[in-house]
């Protein structure tokens, strides 16, 4: 079994992901903490307990490296706080090869503004930074590669940071997937001058696109068109949905506009036209929908409120029901008023409820304001 782990391990920086549960050495084996290891976490201040509970097999690991990779950190402006709170969260950082991760530094700095930046990055993205050695190359590669399509740095950076293993595999793979998602662009309409800044917006949108198979795009895109969809629409889409016909399969697709043709009683061309409204309605399975148009309904929405803002239905029902009773405090009926005071996000929804607060007490008339000569 030990022999199946170091196999499962790069020998310098041992990664979280290479390491199935099932083979975890502290989870399967009697083995003894390592002392160093848990003194040095503890003069840094990380919450050991937590380690044990999450990750425990990383405190019977050796070597670690833990002064160093904390060292590392500090180096690049990181405090001890943020330090403790890294190696809580990501405590496999510890068994990471300090030479691996001054090289990690580096590629990540040919991208990244500043180091106090990556810092931040490497908080909220510990995974992404502290991982295989052996992607160095192809983090090389393909770092080059997207520099060439002259993509904004931050752009690279966030791909690096959310989507890692789109940098860790061979550059030829992305770069197949680029050339499918450029040439549907184009095929469908795109203007050439547009198309870097549309594809540096679908990939910050969707870093996961990268990682979808692109046959995947051409089917679902052969798929909407069969259903009626235009270029046109068929482009906008495809900019507007975050690389949505990469996520989905024809067989999805179907049985959801079916359900919610029926379920709405509109013809296939207005079927098209909310979804254009609302593109998200491609991604729920018909029990999620039924669910949600139940819930409507029952809070006494009609039909056509709902084919008439279609995105209401990206909501479940306890947000819709919690707005509803927030509207209602406040003297706003959804049964007759617009449903698009229901729509966006929590922040989006408490400036609604602002003004309505604001219109319901502002006064009918100043009572300070100067009368007319002919009062």
């Amino acid at each position: 079994m030990l022999r199946l782990i170091s196999r499962s391990l790069c020998l310098g920086c041992q990664h979280v992901t290479a390491l199935p549960l099932k083979l975890r050495p502290c989870a399967t084996l009697s083995s003894t903490e390592n002392q160093q290891t848990i003194e040095a976490l503890y003069d840094l201040s990380v919450d050991i307990q937590k380690v044990r509970q999450l990750k425990g097999w990383v405190l019977c690991q050796s070597p670690s490296y833990t002064k160093q990779v904390a060292g590392l950190l500090e180096d690049m402006g990181a405090s001890g706080q943020v330090v403790a709170r890294i190696l809580s969260n990501h405590p496999e950082a510890v068994l990471c090869n300090p030479e691996h991760m001054q090289t990690q530094r580096e590629l990540w700095m040919s991208v990244c503004p500043s180091e106090r930046e990556l810092v931040g990055i490497i908080e909220k993205f510990p995974a992404s930074f502290f991982t295989s050695c052996s992607h160095h190359d192809n983090q090389r590669d393909n770092i080059a590669y997207f520099h060439s399509l002259n993509l904004n740095k931050r752009i690279i950076t966030k791909l690096m940071a959310s989507a890692p293993q789109s940098f860790g595999r061979p550059v030829e793979q992305n770069q197949l997937m680029v050339r499918t998602l450029q040439r549907a662009y184009q095929e469908l309409g795109g203007e050439e001058a547009n198309m870097k800044i549309w594809l540096q917006k679908l990939l910050s949108q969707n870093p996961f696109v990268l990682l979808k198979p692109p046959e995947a795009l051409r089917q679902n895109l052969m798929f909407l068109r069969d259903k009626g969809f235009s270029t046109a629409e068929l482009l906008r889409l495809l900019s507007k949905l975050r690389g949505f016909v990469t996520e989905l399969n024809p067989d999805s697709m179907r049985h959801t506009l079916t359900f919610s043709q029926d379920a709405i009683g509109c013809s296939e061309a207005e079927l098209r036209d909310i979804v254009l409204k609302c593109p998200a309605l491609l991604y729920y399975p018909e029990s999620t929908l039924a669910e949600r148009f139940k819930g409507l309904h029952s809070a006494g929405i009609s039909m056509s409120q709902i084919t008439e803002t279609p995105t209401v239905l990206e909501l479940t029902t306890q947000i819709v029901n919690y707005r509803i009773q927030q509207l209602k405090a406040r003297g706003y009926d959804v049964k007759t008023g617009s449903l698009d005071v229901l729509n966006g996000t929590k922040k989006d929804f408490e400036k609604s409820l602002g003004k309505l607060q604001l219109r319901r007490e502002r006064p009918l008339f100043n009572p300070v304001a100067p009368l007319r000569a002919d009062d």
